[in-house]
């Protein structure tokens, strides 16, 4: 077992779960991060995300990246980062698991639609609902709604991307209930689960593109990151093809990234006087301790414009986002005229006040997967 460094979150520290769980010790020798992750992972939620949007709705081929082999990608990248760190694995790996479990079908077109129904009714936020599920809606033990996850594991998801100043009805609830100190800095495993989130995208996104093609070799060449990686492959396999070395190319890229991420990391503990500190001096520092270096920062900055000029704005995918907003608004004004079609257990259980009626609409909806919604779609409408 890894030795945890003094900013680690240490699970013999947590401060444990919203509800007590008496007799959790017969269950076997884990402690409470590896007990989140494993509650993750055996969740229905989770499962669901195999047929959830990445970047391809519905995808055709077998080989496509879905919100579950993102979420297991991500995670095996936060992993790596944390060991090097010295940081509690465990954690970490929870949090990159369940970072994606709030969206919706469709991805952010799902998102989009969902956010325009509610916009009289407090909003959709897909990070907010990720805790929401987790915490209201699973519904796997008897004596408590959601997973009951540790304190540092609902922070973690509440805060990846850095403090919430501002959160959602969804959110507040959630707070309310748990406080989750939304105002400071997360831990340093959460901030390596964000960061972790945006080099798997940025490099398997790539991946995926490319194997549709929608995006060519030529077109790539003109990020200037890409382009060094790309140089240094071929210097390094000269006389292979091209089409031999793309996947060289993600693995390049996705090291270059990492490496890059620990080296700032460190520096910026030590410039903070953190290395020795412990994790509530981390939530205090004002600022992210898991960062790129400048240099790095502006490469990935100019990948993601590349990336969405060239991939998630292009004309399939627009038109693609196009279709998954009118099922998702279709279904969400269909449920409002007949609850009842949403099944028997959540008709039963749907008021008739604003905001909750709306929200528990949104709820069912955002818990579809994609073929799910298309199925319903088409059983009310009668159109593919």
């Amino acid at each position: 077992m890894s030795v945890l460094a003094p900013y680690a979150c240490d699970p013999a520290r947590s401060r444990g779960r919203q509800h007590a769980e008496p007799g959790g010790e017969a269950r076997g020798p884990r402690d409470i991060f590896q007990r989140d992750r494993d509650r993750i992972i055996h969740s229905i939620s989770f499962r669901r995300l195999r047929h959830k949007t990445q970047v391809f709705v519905a995808p055709d081929g077998d080989h496509y990246r879905v919100r579950l082999t993102h979420s297991l990608e991500v995670a095996q990248i936060g992993r790596t980062i944390a060991r090097v760190l010295g940081l509690n694995e465990d954690l970490t790996e929870a949090l990159c698991l369940a970072h994606d479990i709030g969206h919706p079908p469709f991805g952010h077109a799902g998102e989009d639609a969902l956010e325009e129904a509610l916009a009289g009714q407090g909003g959709f936020d897909h990070n907010a609902h990720c805790l929401r599920t987790l915490a209201l809606l699973e519904n796997a033990y008897p004596r408590f709604p959601g997973l009951n996850l540790s304190w540092e594991m609902m922070e973690g998801l509440a805060k990846h991307n850095g403090p919430v100043l501002a959160p959602n009805w969804a959110m507040q609830q959630i707070d309310a209930a748990f406080p989750l100190e939304l105002e400071s800095w997360p831990s340093l495993e959460a901030q390596v689960a964000a960061l972790a989130d945006d080099i798997a995208y940025d490099n398997h996104d790539i991946d995926d593109g490319l194997r549709a093609g929608i995006l060519t070799l030529e077109q790539l060449l003109e990020a200037p990151f890409v382009r060094r990686c790309w140089e240094q492959v071929t210097a390094r396999y000269p006389d292979l093809p091209a089409e031999q070395l793309l996947r060289e190319l993600i693995r390049d890229q996705i090291g270059i990234m990492v490496n890059d991420l620990i080296m700032t990391t460190r520096e910026n503990l030590r410039l903070h006087g953190l290395e020795q500190a412990d994790v509530s001096a981390v939530r205090g520092a004002g600022q992210a301790m898991v960062a790129f270096s400048d240099a790095m920062r502006e490469d990935e900055r100019q990948l993601k414009r590349f990336m969405y000029a060239n991939l998630y704005h292009h004309p399939t995918q627009l038109a693609a986002a196009g279709r998954a907003r009118v099922i998702v608004t279709d279904l969400f004004r269909a449920y409002q005229a007949d609850p009842a079609l949403m099944g028997t257990a959540w008709d039963a259980s749907c008021g008739a006040a604003e905001p909750e009626r709306s929200r528990h609409i949104a709820d069912y909806i955002a818990g579809m997967t994609d073929r799910f919604a298309e199925r319903a779609h088409q059983e009310i409408f009668g159109v593919s």
